[in-house]
C-alpha cells in the first residue's frame, strides 16, 4: 500500500511541476527528473525486479501507468508552450502591412555622374565609327613621355607632377599615367607587333578612329583639380586626315553631348609635345546666370585640347608620317560633366557622399541614347 501512496504522491509532484514549466528548456529539465535513465520514474520501473509476483502484479501496471500518464502530460504541455512562442513571436515579427513598400535597389540605386558621362561619350563616338581601346593605369617613361615626344628634361616628368614608383632591379622606375595617350602609342603600334597583353586593342591597320576613356593621375589638387580624374582621347590616323575633319568630330561631338543645334568654336594656338600645329578649343557660351548655357551668349570657355599628330609621334608608334598623318584631341571627363549638370566642385565626385549622389546621381535604368535623348 505504501508502493502506490509513494506512486501516487511522486504523480502528484510531477504533474504540478509539468504544469508550472514555464518553457520548453524547464519543461525538458522535468522530463529528464522524471523519465531520464537516472529519473525518478525510471528508479521506481527498477525496482520491479526485485518485488514478488504478487506485489508485481500490482506494482507494475501502476508505475507503467504513471509512466504513461506522465509522457502524455508533458506531450500536451510541451505543445502548448510551443503555441504560446510562437504567438509571441508573431506578436513581436508582425509586420503593419499598411505601410508603403521600401523602394528597391533600381529605385534608390544611382549611377555616379562619371560613369553616366562616359557611357555618353562612348554612345556618341560609337555613332561616328570610333572604337573604344584601353591601356594600363601603370606605365613605362617611353609610353607616356618618350614615344609622345616629351623630351629629356620636360617639366611633365618631373616629380611634382608625376607619381613615380622606386626604380626596378633594372633601375626603371614605372609611374601612373597622367594621360590617356599612351594608348595611342600602343594602339599604332600594335599595327606591327603581336598585342602583348588581352586589355590590348586587337591588332589593326590604318585607318585607326579610337577613342581611350580612362583614369589619369597627377600631382594635383584643387577646386577643379584632383590627383585622380578622368580623360577621353581620340585618335584619327589615315592617310587624308586633316583639321578641317578634326573641326567637323569635335563640334558634332559638342552639339551631341550638349543637345544643343548649334555650337561655335574659338582655336587657338597652342603647344603640345604630341602634336603640330597644337591648339586649344574654346566653345562658345553664356555664363550669365547660375550655370554655364553651351551653344549660347558671347562668353567663351576652354574645353580641350586637339592638334594633328606629330610626325615624330608616328614615327615612334612604327608607322611612316611621309605616308599616314593624323589628328587627336583630349578633353576631362570630370570637367564635361561639371558643365553639363552644374556641379561646382570637383572634389565632391570622390567623396562618396550617399546625398550628393542622390542629387547628381541617374536612375540605372536611365541609359544613354541618342535617339531618345542622352539625360533624358
Amino acid at each position: 500500500m505504501s508502493d502506490l501512496n509513494q506512486i501516487e504522491n511522486l504523480r502528484e509532484t510531477i504533474s504540478a511541476e509539468i504544469e508550472t514549466a514555464a518553457d520548453l528548456q524547464a519543461l525538458d529539465a522535468v522530463r529528464v527528473s522524471a523519465l531520464g535513465k537516472k529519473g525518478s520514474v525510471s528508479a521506481l520501473l527498477a525496482t520491479l525486479g526485485k518485488m514478488s509476483p504478487e506485489e508485481r502484479q500490482v506494482a507494475g501496471p501502476a508505475i507503467n501507468g504513471l509512466k504513461n500518464d506522465l509522457a502524455a502530460a508533458i506531450d500536451a504541455r510541451m505543445a502548448d508552450l510551443k503555441t504560446a512562442e510562437l504567438n509571441a513571436r508573431l506578436a513581436a515579427e508582425r509586420v503593419d502591412v499598411t505601410l508603403p513598400v521600401r523602394p528597391g535597389p533600381l529605385a534608390e540605386g544611382r549611377v555616379h555622374p562619371v560613369s553616366q558621362v562616359l557611357d555618353e561619350i562612348t554612345a556618341i563616338f560609337s555613332d561616328m565609327g570610333f572604337a573604344i581601346a584601353e591601356g594600363p593605369d601603370i606605365e613605362t617613361d617611353y609610353y607616356n613621355f618618350t614615344a609622345l615626344n616629351f623630351p629629356e628634361g620636360h617639366p611633365a616628368r618631373e616629380m611634382h607632377d608625376t607619381f613615380f614608383f622606386e626604380p626596378d632591379e633594372n633601375g626603371e622606375r614605372k609611374l601612373l599615367r597622367t594621360h590617356t595617350s599612351p594608348v595611342q602609342i600602343r594602339t599604332m603600334k600594335q599595327t606591327n607587333e603581336p598585342p602583348a597583353a588581352p586589355w590590348m586593342t586587337p591588332a589593326q591597320e590604318p585607318p585607326i578612329r579610337i577613342i581611350a576613356p580612362g583614369r589619369t593621375y597627377r600631382c594635383d589638387s584643387d577646386q577643379t583639380h584632383t590627383p585622380m580624374f578622368h580623360q577621353v582621347e581620340g585618335l584619327v590616323i589615315d592617310k587624308t586626315s586633316h583639321i578641317g575633319q578634326l573641326r567637323w568630330v569635335l563640334e558634332e561631338f559638342l552639339k551631341a553631348f550638349f543637345e544643343v543645334d548649334n555650337v561655335k568654336t574659338r582655336f587657338r594656338p597652342h603647344f603640345f609635345p604630341f602634336t603640330e600645329p597644337s591648339m586649344e578649343v574654346d566653345v562658345q557660351c553664356d555664363r550669365s546666370g547660375n550655370e554655364v548655357k553651351i551653344g549660347e551668349g558671347s562668353d567663351w570657355l576652354e574645353i580641350l585640347g586637339c592638334g594633328m599628330v606629330h610626325p615624330n609621334v608616328i614615327r615612334m608608334a612604327g608607322l611612316d608620317p611621309d605616308e599616314y598623318q593624323g589628328f587627336a584631341w583630349g578633353m576631362g571627363i570630370d570637367r564635361l560633366a561639371m558643365l553639363k549638370y552644374g556641379m561646382p566642385d570637383l572634389r565632391a565626385f570622390f567623396d562618396a557622399d550617399k546625398r550628393w549622389l542622390d542629387h547628381y546621381g541617374f536612375r540605372p535604368l536611365d541609359l544613354p541614347t541618342l535617339f531618345g535623348g542622352l539625360s533624358a
